[in-house]
């Protein structure tokens, strides 16, 4: 596979990961939410000093108001996420 169907297929492992342990195989729950961003983008976590960060997430990300996140939502916010780490390391190389 290419590099880009492997980070396509990694994609769709992680969600399935988490979004099995609550028995909806087809959704993130807050918690299940909670445990992959602290296991997958720990950086991510660390870097904010805001404790609220993972309901604010939880709260952007569940577009549709059902209280769970489903993979279009959770592909939306890692496709948001990429974007904004590729502008990041752009203007740092620029300097």
């Amino acid at each position: 596979m290419s590099q880009l169907e492997t980070a396509m297929g990694m994609t769709i492992a992680v969600f399935d990961q988490y979004a099995r342990t609550d028995g909806n195989r087809q959704t993130l729950s807050k918690a299940e939410l909670k445990s992959l961003l602290e296991k997958e983008l720990p950086n991510f976590l660390a870097s904010g000093k805001d404790k609220n960060a993972i309901d604010k997430v939880f709260k952007n990300l569940d577009e549709n108001g059902d209280s769970q996140v489903d993979f279009k939502e959770f592909v939306i916010f890692v496709a948001a996420l990429t974007c904004c780490c590729h502008k990041y390391f752009e203007q740092n190389a620029a300097k």
